[in-house]
């Protein structure tokens, strides 16, 4: 993982692959790119944010596209499959596995996406209660709740990108 001063450096095109691992919409990866070079770690968190915070929601469906389902173990060696299982560490238990499946069955029929959650320090039994919870939402509603989650996992996976 680069340092700020390596991340500043890095040919564009580079930079953004290494942040398509944090957010998988090109538009946020270019945004935050764009602005380099960033003169501290909170700058280069605001940018994030700000982009984050702009992206469309044909951009966040690009986005949701990356993310596997909760329960389910993201497969690969990558960066953002690393990631995705250290996060989902607390989707591990076997006493509510098969009840978040049908969770995730039920959300995607329902909106037409995976339920997306940000997972660091959730166990499985509060994901699953959210799921539950949010299936009740109408599409308007729940379009923001998913740009929140998405943002804030996009800013915990640029702060690991960038230490």
């Amino acid at each position: 993982m680069p340092n700020l001063a390596e991340f500043n450096a890095l040919p564009a095109a580079e930079a953004e692959r290494e942040l398509l691992a944090c957010c998988a919409a090109p538009a946020w990866a270019r945004a935050v790119a764009g602005g380099r070079p960033y003169p501290d770690r909170m700058a280069l968190r605001t940018a994030g944010d700000a982009a984050a915070r702009a992206l469309t929601w044909a951009d966040v469906a690009v986005a949701l596209s990356a993310h596997p389902r909760i329960g389910e173990r993201a497969a690969g060696a990558g960066r953002e499959a690393a990631w995705s299982r250290r996060e989902q560490a607390g989707a591990d238990d076997p006493s509510v596995a098969a009840a978040l499946v049908a969770a995730n069955r039920a959300y995607e029929e329902r909106f037409g996406h995976v339920f997306l959650i940000f997972a660091t320090g959730r166990s499985a039994p509060e994901m699953l209660a959210a799921a539950r919870a949010r299936l009740a939402h109408d599409e308007a509603t729940e379009r923001p709740v998913v740009q929140e989650e998405l943002r804030k996992i996009t800013l915990l996976r640029l702060e690991r990108l960038v230490p």
